[in-house]
């Protein structure tokens, strides 16, 4: 029987995810901290900009969560006067978000936070375009596990 040893601690990718993840949303908190939002909720923001008017499930699905922990952040981002749940025109048994005019307003800071974002993390569109990509690829691959 051959005598192997475990991963080290920077072997274990989930260990780099895990850590660079840390680290993404630390740098996010000082710059969201003016706007009144924690980076999930400025994750569903990021969502309603691309795509206004999709209900709590819809934006669950993009953001890979179960509804119910997008529940809370909504009824923050409401209270906050960035959206409005309303009934859908189409089919009022459904709600969706709307942005308010201080949502869209917003988008404008949510640029600039991601400018910031980008300059922070000092790598190269192409380096970026491949980590996402080989990220997505990553997590389709876990998603049908």
């Amino acid at each position: 029987m051959e005598n192997r040893t475990p991963p080290t601690l920077d072997q274990h990718l989930c260990f780099k995810l895990y850590s660079t993840s840390l680290k993404m949303t630390q740098l996010y908190k000082p710059l969201l901290a003016p706007l009144n939002l924690t980076y999930p909720q400025y994750l569903v923001m990021v969502v309603l900009w691309e795509e206004e008017g999709l209900g709590i499930k819809g934006v669950a699905e993009r953001l890979q969560q179960d509804p119910g922990s997008i529940t809370p952040l909504v009824k923050r981002l409401e209270a906050e006067g960035y959206v409005t749940r309303g009934r859908s025109p189409e089919d009022e048994r459904n709600l969706v978000l709307t942005l308010t005019d201080k949502g869209r307003a917003l988008r404008a800071e949510g640029l600039k936070v991601s400018e910031q974002i980008a300059h922070a993390c000092a790598i190269s569109v192409a380096d970026v375009e491949g980590l996402a990509a080989g990220l997505a690829k990553l997590n389709g691959n876990l998603q049908t596990r």
